[in-house]
């Protein structure tokens, strides 16, 4: 039986090799380096977290294929990738293009991609000081957005499992302001996504799903706050808008440091829900967060200390019953008939140095994934 519910999980590619992190961090260096150099930062921290399969190579389609199997198990619909593309080029896309492409049971599972158009800085760690250095600026130019929506249609719309709503492939903005300014302002970025709608049906698909990540609370220094996020959709003309991490709407330092409440920021969230599919003229896809701990992308030699981001509180009290009743609360909400599209977004498969991964542990195990199989139900 087909799950009604679209159970999509943000992929964060970054535990593969890449030849810009080669440059910046050494042959070979992935971010499974910060999670082994990772240390309690306070009593009763729990750091550092060890994988239960090991450090290995996501880009390898065997490693794809057993990540695919045990999702697809536990009642995950959808990989939605954390995608780079820089003015130069492409950026961790080995995870998909390498391993899940390649992988002979990708027909499992559906996939898309979340153009993650931030800037990139120096923080795999970040010192105490806090003032990172841009490695990438998250602004391209329309030539390069030409590129990258031609690679997009060609490379991943082809495939029959890509992710459709309505028969219109899915690709979900992180940053509009960041967008918009690359573009060179609100009509230049309206151009550019009509030509992105214009390829999609030239490729024979009846038009495009444009998803954007909406926040209030600003995490990365670089993101562009927008005065009228409500107005921008409209003008662009978006199809749906949803959240990446539950810390875009609450500060996890609002409780105190560097202990912070999940309960009390499923409790924020559970509000936002509502709020944006209220305020938005278009279908707000819910967002549950497994944890936050962002502590491994900091110096471990530094004292510890609230900086901002990625030196923030964690989100303490995110237990797999805890995380159960945020996707029976997102259940209930999908299942009203003011909610069109019946599709969540969980943060996160392996966000493992933000502290939200779904993939087990040596502690866990898979609790939080049979947490998702409980609620929505396995295949």
């Amino acid at each position: 039986m087909q799950n009604p519910f679209e159970v999509a999980v943000y992929y964060f590619p970054q535990y593969h090799p890449d030849p810009r992190n080669d440059a910046w961090h050494g042959r070979g260096w992935t971010e499974w380096e910060l999670m082994k150099a990772a240390r309690p930062r306070f009593p009763g921290h729990d750091q550092p977290i060890v994988p239960a399969w090991g450090y290995f190579d996501e880009s390898d389609p065997r490693w794809a294929e057993k990540e695919i199997d045990l999702a697809a198990d536990h009642g995950i619909t959808c990989f939605l990738y954390d995608w780079y593309w820089y003015e130069d080029g492409p950026f961790l896309q080995d995870g998909l293009e390498k391993g899940f492409l390649n992988a002979a049971n990708n027909h499992r599972l559906k996939f898309a991609v979340m153009w993650a158009n931030h800037d990139w800085l120096n923080i795999h760690p970040s010192k105490f000081v806090n003032r990172p250095e841009t490695l990438l600026s998250g602004r391209v130019s329309r030539e390069a957005f030409e590129k990258l929506t031609d690679h997009v249609v060609h490379r991943y719309f082809a495939h029959v499992n890509h992710l459709t709503i309505g028969g219109e492939p899915y690709f979900s903005l992180y940053e509009l302001g960041t967008f918009i300014a690359g573009m060179g302002g609100m009509e230049e970025a309206k151009e550019a996504l009509n030509r992105f709608r214009a390829k999609s049906r030239a490729a024979g698909f009846p038009g495009l799903h444009l998803n954007a990540v909406v926040w209030g609370v600003s995490v990365l220094p670089s993101e562009i706050r927008l005065s009228d996020p409500v107005q921008v959709v409209k003008e662009l003309g978006l199809s749906s808008v949803t959240s990446y991490t539950w810390v875009h709407h609450y500060d996890p330092n609002t409780d105190g440091f560097p202990k912070g409440s999940y309960a009390k920021a499923a409790a924020r969230n559970y509000a936002v829900w509502e709020e944006t599919r209220a305020r938005f003229p278009v279908p707000y896809h819910p967002n549950v967060s497994m944890g936050w701990d962002s502590s491994p992308r900091t110096v471990q030699s530094d004292r510890y200390e609230a900086r901002g981001y990625p030196w923030t509180a964690i989100l303490d009290g995110n237990t797999p019953a805890a995380f159960r009743e945020a996707l029976q609360r997102a259940k209930r909400f999908l299942a009203s008939p003011e909610s069109p599209q019946k599709m969540l977004t969980i943060n996160a498969w392996n966000e493992w140095t933000e502290g939200s991964y779904l993939l087990p542990d040596t502690k866990r195990g898979t609790a939080y994934l049979e947490a998702i199989r409980e609620v929505f139900g396995g295949r």
